[in-house]
């Protein structure tokens, strides 16, 4: 009796740990102390434009963001590898399947011969996320992956991780894998929420309301349908994390979303940012979490390549406002970067 009880004792005694384990943020796994807020405040589109470059470049040096990631077929990506390089800065790649803008546009690195499923009728990478995922096969997606990771390697940098461009690699399966194969192949950390994704309901959400809005179809208070995307971030964050790399415990997505019901000028809509990211800093909890922003130093040109010129010069007010580092300070939330993140990782056994 003595034995069996001893026994049972162990068993209940290694499940409690078990279970503790599982319930632990990505965070904490990374040795972050518990119960702590930790943030990568993250700068897309690098590359993209000079405004974008400018934009990430000031976000960072002076502001409170702490990543970007470069988009490598566009014409200003090779310039800011190389300031990158220089200052050291906490970059990766922001992997390129779409060409968005009308009038503004790239074609894959990897050629028409190589993925003409990912060419259009200009020659040019497809407009939107739908046409890639109708017209390209996942081959032709990991062969432009590998071509985009080449090009950065080529001119000497080393990525510090890797996203997706519009999220493109997260909305059809096959390319989420070949996402997470190429990764774990170059030893990259991928950007993958896994923990409680409290933010990206909330981007989701958001998206989806701004599509049925368009489209006539949202009346306020509706129920909005399950994410299937949601429902797999356990078992690729598994995968993930037992190759070695880390994994996010949140993720927003749509700073680009913040908007007043009224005109406002520039720098009214960089305060109204300012007070959007203390509103997601209180209501993320504690783990790890990206915060992406949109950032741009002027709009005198880039207003001619897209309509969002204003919002991206808001994000670079926001991320360079001092009311928002004192926040952060207050709030005792903990900024890091990719680059740490993996450090880190590589320390866990």
């Amino acid at each position: 009796m003595r034995i069996l009880f001893s026994s049972l004792l162990l068993l209940l005694l290694y499940s409690q740990a078990v279970l503790s384990q599982q319930e632990m943020t990505y965070a904490e796994k990374l040795g972050f102390p518990k119960g702590k807020k930790v943030v990568i405040f993250h700068v897309d589109d690098a590359g993209m434009s000079f405004e974008s470059n400018e934009g990430a470049r000031k976000s960072i040096h002076e502001g409170v963001a702490t990543s970007c990631s470069i988009m490598m077929p566009c014409p200003w990506a090779s310039s800011f590898v190389k300031d990158a390089k220089i200052d050291a800065m906490d970059a990766g790649l922001h992997l390129t399947l779409t060409s968005e803008w009308k009038h503004y546009r790239w074609p894959p690195l990897a050629g028409k011969a190589a993925v003409p499923g990912l060419v259009d009728e200009e020659g040019a990478m497809w407009s939107s996320v739908a046409e890639v995922v109708a017209n390209a096969s996942p081959d032709e997606v990991e062969i432009e992956i590998r071509a985009q990771i080449d090009r950065a390697l080529t001119l000497g940098l080393k990525p510090t991780h890797m996203d997706s461009h519009m999220g493109t690699l997260f909305y059809h399966p096959p390319f989420l894998e070949r996402y997470i194969k190429v990764g774990i192949e170059y030893g990259i950390p991928v950007m993958f929420p896994g923990g409680n994704n409290k933010l990206l309901g909330i981007s989701m959400n958001s998206n989806l309301i701004k599509q049925l809005k368009r489209q006539g179809k949202y009346k306020e208070g509706m129920k909005l349908p399950n994410n299937p995307i949601m429902e797999r971030t356990p078992l690729v964050a598994r995968q993930l994390w037992e190759a070695g790399l880390p994994v996010l415990d949140d993720l927003h997505t749509t700073s680009g979303n913040w908007s007043p019901e009224y005109e406002v000028s520039d720098k009214e809509l960089g305060a109204y940012k300012v007070e959007k990211c203390k509103e997601l800093l209180k209501l993320m909890e504690p783990g790890l979490a990206m915060v992406i922003v949109h950032s741009n130093g002027d709009r005198n040109t880039f207003d001619r390549i897209s309509g969002s010129g204003k919002s991206r010069y808001a994000d670079m007010l926001a991320m360079t406002s001092p009311e928002l580092r004192k926040f952060i300070e207050d709030e005792g939330i903990i900024l890091t970067t990719w680059a740490e993140v993996m450090d880190r990782r590589k320390k866990v056994k």
